[in-house]
């Protein structure tokens, strides 16, 4: 991670301003007497505007008010007397306004300003004004400027004096910027230098601008034209392939020589403070290289910088330290030279010590001190008031020594303002500093009760401005404490201020400042409170991203919460525009959709009013490369072209590679094709060609993101016809039918063509030396023999042609005609069962002229014909199992155990099946039975487990009982395994637990004679915080209603299971949930939680319950309750964690909307659920508040639906009772006469032909019921529709389901026409006891209608 980090205070940015308020003068109040002091001026050098009113500034404070007066030129400026001149009010500023008309040149000259009060004078600097001046270039005219290739030649500017000096650059007469390298460069005086003139520089002219500042006005000098005269012709090429672009153009390499400055040394003189410029332009062929050095050690560090082509040094800031020797060397490969420059620096005056105001009382010594330093030495000049102190009166008290002036025992009325101008020959410098003798008593100047907040190990200052005379002293105090504070973390300073190097959560408390003289004394407070800083935890991260991706950028942040926070992001430095693609969040910015614009510098600051902090990363876009563009084609030739592109942006992906396309206009107009690859490191490539195409290309860039844009398509190039130099591949002969042979091949496209008018010869014979050829030329790729033997080989050659001749000579395939199907079957089929799901076959091959045709495979045809389980209907699908080539064995595996089936064998060729072998029929033993269908767990309380389970799908044999093996486990602490089995009859079981924590793993197998089957494994529902329940527990209720039965029967009927509770009721058929919530009232056990009860349907929802919920620390959760009405709920649970424990209710409705309560420790526990929408089912969590839910802990319940009370019910209207009750008569009737009818016609239908499937489209696939065929002859005996016996006798509902035959050595299994392999058989089940010994027509719905006839 490259991540940028940046943490500002406020106080950090001030730190500064704090330095210089720490060592500024005091100062004193506006509202005490006070000399006049100058607070602005203008520049000493004043450049102004001709076009502009002029002011010269000149503002001063004092008490009382200062007033002004001015001299020019020396003399006395009566401001009263001029119109255009006046002066602002409570201000000395001149204004001279032009607009009246003047002359701006007529105020130029030397001005300065007075300010005057009661207690002295104070001055300002000498201001030099001038009017800034833009003169035009003197006509002149410019000749053509001959110059031979390779000499030096500069082109001078000569600018006009302008004030201030004009910018220089070079252009053409077109305003086209002039080309600057090390060759051709400008000079500091505005020269244009060529250290050797090329042929190319005379495609130009030369034209010298000057910018003017003040006007924004550009003059332009006529410009220069060059006439290069040349040794050689100009030749592009020639110039291309030379290794020396001078010796190609006969110009003679010479050593450098100076053209700036002019012989081997000079000097220059630069003034401390200013940058220095050094710079030398050499000539010579090639262009000289430039390179610096200063005599005697290093250039200066820090401050040299190397411009224009490494022809100028600049030195910024020169100091003493700075004078010397400096050389440049310019050097080329004919030689050297070098140029040597002294250096002087001379100064200025600059201050040492500036004179500070001086406050005394009466009575006390001082002193003003003014040093000042320069090159030569600055005389220093005293003055009082404006006028030399030594013509002002004598003062006793004053004692002037050189560049200080004591004083000693002054009184009032000794005031003045003294101004030191310290000069030398290159400027001078002037500062006023006054004395004010004065008596007063301490006072604290800032405001009182001030709140000072700092950031945790800042530094910050406490301010305490005071004022007294004599000068107070100050102590500082924290919390009444009587320790001065100073020292350590603290720090006192004289102007009052008290500075802490690192401000700590303990230093917060109440400071007071105290300042006392002998007058008496002053004090204030300042509260001082530390805050925790602003830090960005988890900043942004450089990411490398795809275009139309959502890369996050992070920014989690820790902040003094008493702060308000304030986050910004950045991009490139500028606030980030929050589009629609833009997500800011809490933590962090999201993208969506990023794109090419996005990619930049983000920068996430957070802030306070006291600090921020900032971290910045990079987010690079990769996209898809740009097109490649420009293409051309070079190196024309017959088969090659030299095609050439410029690249592409690569959009931050490198390019790997280019693709080369072609177009042609003749076979496949407009279809691009690839013609070949190239690495993404080149962008020239020579193609090959094929003759007799007219070429278009085209190149597309590939990086990592993805491919570019095609280019625009490159010029056509046509390439010449020729004769076909390869013949068609992949030609094959055989016959569609007995009586043909079809000869295909694959064609030539549109490069192998090489020529118009594409054709074929196609030449056969029969495979005999003495046999003859027949050919035929055609188009198609297809030629039809017709009236050929039965496969018999033939000699076959195709051959391409063309306008301009035929390729060489093919090469002989060998092909076949028509088959015709095989005469004989195999013979002698042995059959040896290996076991239950396999055999072994053997036969007696066909004679091969018998096959008429290739011998493709034996295939032994199959299928279960019955199985050996009384009434159990399989399917008769035939299957089959194929054994390739020429053999006399295989085997046929995964059978069907225990079924009784039948075989029949065919050879097979090219044409299909031959006649079919006798059939032969076989039984398969028993085996064992697949797993149960399924096993249900339930867990109704923390003491038992109930099983439920369904028989085998495939029972392979007699089943004789189930095995179940279970053992307890807890993580991962297994218990001992037990064991349990069962009868054949037996599907449920009831396990009492042993402790309320562990969960069981259970194993079910069922099993026959020969074994056990393949075990059914599932675990106990996962309480609460533990590991994902088991599929047959998830979602469902846990306490259900099903129906017992006394007798040993198969498992409960669908029926049931669709409404195991009330709750689901709302998505089975309507007579269904009826008729099984009528017959399972009276025989439903509820357990200890009971579920409402169905008749309360319409009144309110079902109170929904769950089972126990447990946590990983021993505590649970049980009973929770959910009584429902149509827009409420009421929401009851028990648990026993711990006193105090708040819970979480979540619920969310079938619409996936989601809510969550909290709830407080309370007992009982509960809570009550309001606006909820009348008739919606929802889902309810409860959980600890510090925890999280299980996915599969959770009860559903459902709210009634609404009603009006008010409402009239139409129910109780007796006309409708009547109508009612006459419909249901007459229907009565109607239904008793129908079933009488139809019960005269005898049993009831059964399917003729037992091999007929089952129509999807039969009316009792809809309603879930089938026919059902008996293998028994006596059709008495067989049972009602929508009933089966099962393996035991006891009636099963029908279940059907296809099973995968593999088959064994032989080759892989055939399949049959749908892709299918596939054994069926279907099993049909339904009640056919139940209490008692009532028979299975005791519960037909045509007996009932007998009984109620």
């Amino acid at each position: 991670m490259v991540m940028q980090r940046h943490h500002l205070t406020r106080a950090g940015i001030a730190l500064a301003l704090w330095l210089h308020h720490l060592v500024s003068a005091i100062e004193v109040p506006l509202d005490l007497p006070q000399p006049p002091t100058i607070t602005k001026q203008s520049v000493k050098d004043y450049i102004v505007d001709p076009r502009d009113n002029i002011f010269i500034e000149c503002e001063a404070k004092g008490n009382p008010v200062p007033t002004f007066s001015w001299t020019r030129n020396g003399k006395f400026f009566n401001v009263a007397k001029d119109p255009k001149v006046s002066m602002r009010r409570r201000s000395g500023t001149l204004v001279i306004d032009f607009h009246s008309g003047g002359r701006p040149e007529d105020y130029e000259g030397e001005y300065q300003c007075f300010a005057r009060n009661d207690y002295g004078t104070a001055l300002s600097s000498k201001i030099h004004l001038q009017v800034s001046k833009s003169p035009l270039w003197p006509k002149e005219k410019v000749d053509v400027i001959e110059v031979d290739e390779g000499a030096p030649l500069s082109l001078q500017c000569n600018p006009p004096p302008g004030l201030p000096s004009p910018v220089i650059f070079w252009m053409s007469s077109s305003m086209e910027p002039i080309h600057q390298d090390k060759r051709v460069s400008q000079g500091q005086n505005g020269d244009l230098y060529f250290s050797n003139v090329m042929l190319q520089d005379a495609q130009t002219d030369y034209s010298c601008n000057a910018r003017f500042h003040f006007t924004h006005t550009i003059q332009q000098k006529n410009p220069y034209t060059l006439k290069v005269k040349t040794k050689k012709p100009h030749n592009e090429t020639s110039l291309r392939n030379h290794t020396d672009m001078y010796s190609a153009r006969g110009i003679t390499e010479t050593t450098p020589s100076f053209m700036y400055p002019y012989g081997t040394s000079s000097s220059q003189m630069v003034l401390r403070g200013v940058d220095l410029l050094l710079e030398c332009i050499a000539s010579g062929v090639p262009a000289p290289d430039i390179m610096w050095y200063k005599k005697g050690g290093e250039l200066p560090a820090g401050k040299t910088k190397l411009e224009n082509f490494n022809k100028a040094l600049r030195i910024s800031n020169v100091s003493e330290e700075d004078s010397g020797e400096y050389f440049c060397l310019a050097s080329n490969k004919m030689g050297s030279i070098r140029h040597t420059i002294s250096v002087r620096v001379k100064a200025a005056p600059y201050w040492l010590d500036e004179p500070q105001n001086l406050i005394l009382a009466p009575g006390e010594d001082g002193r003003l001190v003014c040093r000042a330093n320069g090159n030569p030495k600055p005389a220093i000049q005293w003055l009082v008031n404006g006028e030399p102190i030594e013509g002002s009166p004598p003062n006793p008290s004053r004692e002037v020594a050189g560049d200080t002036i004591v004083f000693r025992d002054t009184q009032i009325g000794s005031s003045a303002v003294y101004q030191c101008n310290a000069s030398n020959e290159h400027g001078y410098l002037l500062a006023n500093a006054f004395v004010s003798v004065l008596d007063v008593p301490p006072r604290i100047l800032a405001p009182r009760n001030q709140l000072i907040r700092v950031i945790q190990n800042n530094r910050t200052r406490l301010d305490c401005p005071f004022f007294g005379s004599p000068i107070p002293t100050l102590r500082w105090f924290k919390n009444g404490q009587g320790n001065t504070l100073d020292g350590g973390n603290y720090k006192a300073h004289e102007n009052g201020s008290l500075e802490m190097n690192m401000a700590r959560k303990e230093d917060q408390g109440i400071y007071t400042c105290v300042a006392t003289n002998i007058l008496g004394k002053a004090e204030a407070q300042v509260r001082l409170e530390v805050k925790d800083p602003t830090r960005i935890v988890r900043g942004p991260e450089d990411q490398v991203v795809k275009r139309g991706s959502m890369p996050r950028l992070h920014c989690r942040i820790k902040h003094d919460p008493t702060l308000k926070l304030t986050v910004t992001w950045l991009k490139d430095d500028a606030p980030l525009y929050m589009g629609n693609r833009m997500k800011k969040e809490d933590d962090g910015l999201t993208i969506y959709g990023v794109a090419e614009k996005d990619q930049g510098d983000y920068t996430c600051v957070a802030s306070t009013e006291l600090d921020k902090d900032s971290a910045k990363a990079y987010l690079t876009v990769l996209e898809r490369p740009d097109r490649p563009r420009d293409l051309e084609l070079t190196d024309l030739a017959e088969r090659s072209v030299r095609l050439t592109w410029i690249p592409g942006d690569d959009n931050n992906s490198p390019i790997t590679d280019y693709i080369v396309q072609f177009e042609e206009d003749r076979f496949q107009p407009g279809m691009w094709h690839n013609h070949s690859r190239y690495p993404g490191s080149v962008n020239s490539a020579v193609l090959s060609l094929s003759p007799y195409v007219n070429y278009q290309f085209r190149v597309i860039a590939v990086n990592d993101v993805g491919s570019s844009l095609p280019s625009v398509p490159s010029e056509r190039y046509q390439t010449n016809g020729a004769r076909p130099e390869i013949n068609p591949t992949g030609v094959q002969g055989a016959g569609t039918q007995k009586n043909n042979m079809e000869i295909t091949w694959t064609p030539l496209n549109a490069t192998q063509a090489y020529g118009p008018n594409l054709r074929y010869i196609v030449r056969w014979r029969r495979r005999d030396p003495r046999g003859s050829w027949y050919n035929e030329t055609v188009k198609a790729p297809r030629h039809v023999v017709w009236n050929t033997p039965i496969y018999v080989p033939y000699e076959i050659k195709v051959q391409a042609e063309n306008d301009f001749g035929r390729a060489p000579e093919p090469d002989t395939v060998i092909g076949y005609s028509g088959e015709d199907y095989p005469k004989a079957a195999p013979t002698d089929v042995r059959i040896r069962v290996l076991n239950s799901t396999a055999i072994a076959l053997t036969w007696t091959r066909v004679h091969l002229d018998t096959i008429q045709g290739q011998l493709k495979e034996y295939r032994a045809y199959f299928w279960r014909d019955s199985s050996l389980l009384k009434n159990l209907w399989v399917s008769k699908k035939r299957q089959y199992v194929s054994f390739p080539g020429d053999r006399n064995r295989g085997i046929v595996s995964r059978l069907f155990p225990y079924s009784n089936y039948k075989l029949e064998m065919v050879v097979t060729n090219g044409r299909g099946d031959g006649p079919r072998s006798e059939v032969k029929e076989f039984p398969t033993p028993e085996g064992v039975p697949s797993s149960p269908r399924y096993l249900r767990i339930r867990q109704p309380n923390l003491e038992s487990i109930n099983l439920e389970w369904d028989h085998p799908e495939h029972p392979n044999g007699v089943l004789t009982g189930y095995n179940l093996r279970y053992q307890a486990f807890n993580g991962t602490k297994t218990g001992r395994t037990l064991v349990e089995n069962f009868s054949p009859n037996q599907t449920r079981f009831t396990l009492q637990r042993t402790d309320p924590i562990s969960r069981y793993r259970f194993f079910l197998r069922a099993r026959t004679q020969v074994g056990e089957g393949e075990a059914i494994v599932e675990e106990s529902p996962a309480l609460l915080n533990e590991a994902t329940p088991t599929p047959a527990a998830t979602g469902l209720p846990p306490t259900t209603i099903g129906l017992t039965s006394t007798t040993t029967t198969t498992p409960t009927t669908t029926t049931t299971d669709t409404t195991t509770t009330t709750t689901d009721t709302t998505t089975t058929d309507t007579t269904t949930t009826t008729t099984t919530t009528t017959t399972t009232t009276a025989a439903t056990t509820l357990p200890a939680t009971t579920v409402a009860s169905a008749t309360a349907a319409t009144e309110r929802a079902p109170a929904a319950t769950t089972k126990q919920e447990l946590a990983t620390n021993g505590s649970f959760i049980w009973d929770i309750r959910a009584m429902a009405n149509s827009n409420w709920a009421n929401i009851t649970w028990s648990h026993n964690y711990s006193a105090g424990t708040d819970f979480v209710v979540k619920y969310i409705t079938s619409n996936k909307t989601e809510k969550s309560i909290p709830v407080k420790a309370q007992t009982p526990s509960s809570v009550q659920l309001a606006n909820l929408t009348p008739g919606m089912m929802y889902k309810l969590w409860v959980f600890p508040i510090w925890s999280s839910p299980s996915e599969h802990s959770y009860i559903t319940f459902t709210t009634s639906s609404a009603y009006t009370k008010n409402h009239v019910d139409i129910a109780t209207q007796g006309w409708f009772i009547g109508l009612m009750c006459a419909i249901a008569l007459l229907v009565l009737i109607l239904l008793i006469v129908c079933f009488i009818k139809r019960s005269r016609g005898g049993k009831y239908p059964v399917r003729d032909n037992k091999d007929e499937h089952l129509n999807p489209e039969d009316k009792n696939v809809e309603d879930g019921s089938f026919d059902y065929r008996s293998l028994e002859s006596d059709e008495d005996n067989k049972p009602l529709p929508n009933s089966q016996t099962s393996l035991d006798g006891t009636i099963k509902q029908q279940e059907s389901d296809d099973s995968l035959v593999d088959y064994g050595e032989g080759g892989e299994g055939q399949f049959n026409e749908d892709g299918s392999f596939i054994g069926q058989y279907t099993v049909k089940k339904d009640k056919d006891e139940t209490e008692g010994n009532e028979s299975s027509e005791a519960t037909s719905p045509v007996n009932a209608i007998y009984s109620l006839a």
